[in-house]
């Protein structure tokens, strides 16, 4: 991601941010426990970084604490409002558990997709641009 480097990266509290000039979200997450109002401040900062516009997310995940059910419910529903698509990179078995918490009782509401490798998840984030 060289051709990224004069971008800023934008820090937030459950995530810092880097838009690619490609035009994909890149989110480092945070091992902070998500609530409804850090999400909404969250959004808010996503739509300042894109213009409003919703983008595909590439999302580097750690191990954070589990949130409540409002929040989990919350957090689905503010997910098409942001991003086209979502490809979560972490450790094999990590992305699987986050999907089984968010979507225990119902599908994503957007493309989700989980890698080990964010050169797999970038190539299948373009489609989505």
């Amino acid at each position: 991601m060289g051709e990224d480097r004069d971008n800023q990266l934008i820090e937030g509290e459950i995530a810092d941010y880097l838009l690619t000039d490609t035009g994909i979200l890149v989110s480092y997450s945070k091992s902070v426990l998500r609530t409804v109002e850090n999400i909404s401040a969250n959004v808010a900062l996503v739509k300042k970084i894109t213009g409003n516009k919703k983008v595909p997310v590439l999302i580097y995940l750690k191990n954070s604490p589990v949130p409540d059910k409002e929040t989990r419910k919350f957090s689905t529903g503010q997910l098409p409002q942001i991003y086209t698509a979502m490809a979560m990179v972490s450790k094999p078995g990590l992305a699987q558990f986050i999907m089984r918490i968010l979507f225990n009782f119902q599908n994503p509401p957007i493309p989700i997709k989980s890698f080990t490798d964010d050169k797999k998840a970038m190539e299948w984030l373009t489609q989505f641009l």
